[in-house]
């Protein structure tokens, strides 16, 4: 006679497709797989990294895969605007980790002190965070140029400014020029974006909410652990997948996102790592409108669910914690 097995020992199988190739910004995802989180939470979670040739939020549609991680908040809303079914169930960073670097001698405590300078931005950065720039702050395009992800041109001009990520830009910098550059996180200055958010089908979210739940659960359990814990097996794994990445950036990147509270600062320190509430989406949503990026008309807060988040899952692993 055969014995099924017992509910504990079936594994879900699911995928989970990245935005860009291996990286601490995607360590939690990692930890979660490498040190059997999702495992305890009976997943069995295959990760598809992302790159400059891939397109995971196609397969995500196209349903080739149940999870995807979209970079930030505008995705979420331009789905809306193109009536695509998908649905973002937690925001992984609180604080995108847009940064614009300025040289040490440039006179920068502020971002009204960058617009004099001339600014390296991408064109992907010219369509959303630079006409919040114009609306907020009364930037100009006058100075821009285009940012094409190489270094030189800013570190060849004391009077520039580069966008980045906080989590690797300044280290690049200081290891190509030698000098460490200034930053400003564009977060503390009003440009209240989640990034880093896990989506899913609509399909999903009606038909398997339980295993929707177990997989943002084991998540922000892995998240908690890469970000306060050890978080050597995650980085293994993110080694064998990406051999260009080094020890000491891994640890830049994981330091930096810990003293800018990227992962968990604001709502995620009551409400745990993944939070998000209708107050913040309305307010950038209100922001993004008037800095002409989506249109008013649509309803935004189809773009989202607070059903999987909020919960204070994982908060006990956060160090202090009583």
């Amino acid at each position: 006679m055969s014995v099924l097995p017992a509910r504990a020992e079936t594994l879900d199988k699911v995928s989970f497709g990245t935005n860009w190739v291996a990286e601490a910004e995607h360590g939690g995802f990692f930890q979660a797989v490498a040190d059997g989180t999702y495992k305890r939470y009976g997943l069995d979670v295959t990760i598809v990294p992302g790159g400059p040739n891939e397109n995971n939020r196609m397969l995500l549609i196209a349903g080739k895969i149940d999870f995807f991680m979209a970079a930030n908040t505008l995705m979420s809303f331009d789905a809306v605007t193109n009536n695509v079914p998908v649905v973002t169930i937690a925001a992984i960073f609180q604080k995108d980790p847009q940064v614009m670097l300025t040289q040490p001698d440039a006179k920068v405590g502020k971002i009204e002190d960058l617009k004099p300078l001339t600014l390296f931005v991408s064109k992907e950065g010219m369509t959303s965070y630079f006409q919040w720039l114009k609306s907020e702050y009364g930037f100009s395009e006058k100075n821009v140029r285009p940012y094409n992800f190489n270094p030189q041109p800013f570190i060849a001009n004391p009077k520039s400014a580069m966008q980045g990520y906080v989590t690797s830009e300044p280290f690049a910098v200081e290891k190509a020029a030698g000098f460490k550059p200034n930053v400003l996180l564009l977060a503390d200055s009003g440009f209240n974006t989640y990034s880093t958010l896990i989506e899913t089908r609509r399909e999903i979210v009606e038909k398997k909410p339980d295993l929707v739940q177990r997989f943002v659960d084991a998540s922000i359990v892995g998240w908690y652990n890469y970000i306060y814990r050890d978080n050597s097996a995650g980085n293994a794994m993110i080694k064998k997948l990406n051999p260009e990445m080094s020890d000491d950036l891994l640890a830049y990147s994981v330091a930096k996102m810990k003293e800018y509270g990227i992962v968990d600062s604001g709502e995620s320190l009551k409400n745990g790592i993944g939070a998000m509430s209708d107050e913040r989406y309305t307010s950038f949503f209100d922001k993004m409108v008037k800095a002409g990026v989506v249109r008013s008309d649509i309803d935004y807060r189809k773009s989202y669910t607070l059903r999987f988040v909020n919960k204070g899952v994982g908060v006990e692993l956060r160090p202090g914690k009583p």
